[in-house]
């Protein structure tokens, strides 16, 4: 079977995985293909980045913040 491009609609899905074809299909038979599958969440591969930076991050505030702390409790023994 021989489709046309300009035959080729790109639908969004709801949060269950449906698409709504609208009324125009209203009680017929629709023959539906997936053609391409498009994520809007990053791959496994962003994540792990994302939480290496947010983890490395998070460290060097810590660090900061034991700096600051530090120099805080001195202050008040004097």
């Amino acid at each position: 079977m021989k489709v046309d491009a300009t035959d080729l609609k790109t639908n969004e899905t709801d949060d269950r995985g449906r698409v709504y074809l609208g009324t125009e299909y209203a009680n017929k038979r629709v023959t539906i293909a997936v053609v391409e599958v498009e994520s809007d969440r990053p791959d496994d591969d962003e994540l792990a980045t994302a939480y290496r930076e947010a983890s490395e991050s998070a460290e060097a505030l810590a660090e900061e913040w034991s700096e600051t702390s530090d120099e805080a409790w001195e202050s008040l023994d004097e």
